[in-house]
């Protein structure tokens, strides 16, 4: 379909119906179709090809006519491979065009619905009754908080979106079922949904399958039970936003050596807006804090990252300092990275002795010398666009390789993408730069540099040049 016809079958009728799709390059249109065509009705498929050289960009949408659809489509095939030799895809529920929000629709988000129900209805009578749907996490009644009288309002939840998308397209009409609606603005970690009932209702505890985790999940503070000078296996990642379990630990598990990963949650079943990850080395988690505290996942939201209890015994200060120590050292030696340096210094002031260091630019491309890098003010001349895989380099990595051409003014890397800017005062080294970099791997990663788009007062001016 082209991308005129495309308006009409793409909008967010019904809601979350449509999918984001994250595949390599190489899978089409006819492979998307065939793999999700079983799940229901397809209205329309769109694969992102750059503009310029007509390329899959490795981002596809799919919509279909029914929310159930597309939810049962996402837990069927995240995951999945499309083709032979490439990489499994990931599939999420996209976000409404018309939302202001920047990222896309979570699990969790798809799994609670808000019903209509009799005032006479029980807890168990509106789990009866829903149950067909699919399997039920909880189910509570909004009640009078003086009276206990229902309000004739509640909430299921189910364990799969999918489900809760069958219980609001074939339940009786008459409980108006929706979609609970979480908070998006000012949410925090103990109230993350509108109407959130837990204030409301009769103390029927519906339940929780968390675990947990050392202590009871209550709460988990950093320096409740550490201080944060010391260094555990042990992290508690915290967010502003509405994360699922599956995203936070599949962003920390791209560190080697992540054993378990939990979200934490409250006896009625709601996220705190936490999760515990735990390494199986000290080296793992000192990396996994030093990158990812800060770090902007989704973009906007940056997400916190402290040490917590590990269960270890570290009541000795001759203990604290040879934990210390042994992720110190972890680090210097096993992971090549600028940050090693400030890894080495721990919080308490101990400085582990340093051990020979590889060089920080390991490439096989035959780099010229180092030249200063030219005032950040000068005039830009050209600018590059760099791709990086599978993950970006650090700035001042780049900025030694890039600066050896000459006229390099500045190196920015895109919060929460693996792509960056090069900034050059001259063009000559710019395309000399892409001439011998472009498709070169420096320090096991890959990059595609390119020139970049020009901003358009730039392109304005090049036009009447030429």
């Amino acid at each position: 379909m082209d991308e005129s016809n495309r308006a009409s079958s793409y909008l967010d009728e019904p809601p979350n119906s449509r999918l984001f799709l994250v595949t390599s390059k190489s899978i089409t249109e006819e492979n998307i179709r065939e793999h999700f065509a079983a799940f229901g009705e397809i209205q329309d498929i769109w694969v992102v090809k750059d503009k310029q050289t007509k390329e899959s960009k490795g981002v596809s949408f799919v919509k279909f006519s029914k929310s159930s659809q597309a939810c049962s489509a996402m837990e069927e095939m995240h995951g999945r491979c499309l083709a032979e030799g490439t990489k499994p895809i990931k599939v999420f529920i996209a976000q409404a065009r018309s939302s202001g929000s920047h990222r896309d629709v979570e699990d969790e988000e798809l799994t609670r619905i808000f019903v209509m129900i009799p005032k006479a209805f029980t807890e168990e009578d509106l789990k009866d009754t829903f149950k067909a749907y699919g399997d039920i996490e909880y189910a509570i009644i909004i009640r009078n908080k003086t009276t206990g009288e229902s309000k004739g309002l509640g909430y299921v939840r189910f364990h799969k979106p999918s489900q809760a998308a069958k219980a609001i397209e074939n339940c009786d009409k008459t409980f108006r079922a929706i979609l609970a609606e979480p908070r998006t603005k000012n949410a925090s970690a103990d109230n993350d949904y509108v109407s959130n009932p837990r204030s409301e209702h009769s103390g029927n505890d519906p339940g929780s399958n968390s675990y947990s985790f050392a202590h009871e999940s209550s709460s988990y503070a950093p320096g409740d039970t550490w201080s944060s000078d010391v260094i555990t296996r042990c992290l508690l990642v915290s967010s502003r936003v509405a994360v699922t379990q599956e995203q936070i630990c599949g962003l920390f598990d791209l560190i080697p050596g992540m054993d378990f990963c939990q979200m934490q949650r409250d006896q009625y079943g709601f996220s705190k807006g936490q999760v515990v990850a735990w390494y199986n080395n000290l080296g793992s988690a000192v990396y996994a804090k030093e990158k990812l505290n800060g770090f902007e996942y989704p973009p906007g939201n940056r997400l916190s990252v402290s040490y917590i209890d590990d269960g270890e015994d570290r009541t000795s200060p001759v203990g604290k300092m040879a934990m210390q120590l042994v992720a110190a050292q972890m680090m210097s030696m096993v992971w090549n990275s600028p940050s090693g340096a400030q890894l080495m210094k721990t919080s308490t002031g101990y400085t582990a002795p340093t051990v020979p260091q590889k060089a920080r630019v390991q490439t096989d491309v035959a780099l010229p010398p180092q030249k200063k890098l030219v005032a950040s003010d000068s005039v830009v001349k050209e600018r590059l666009f760099v791709i990086f895989n599978p993950s970006p380099l650090p700035v001042d990595v780049l900025e030694d390789v890039f600066c050896r051409f000459g006229s390099l003014m500045e190196v920015y890397l895109v919060p929460g993408r693996n792509v960056g800017y090069i900034k050059y005062a001259d063009r000559k080294p710019a395309h000399d730069a892409i001439a011998l970099l472009h498709g070169k791997v420096i320090n096991g990663i890959k990059m595609k540099v390119m020139l970049a788009d020009p901003p358009k007062e730039e392109s304005h001016k090049r036009q009447r040049t030429y």
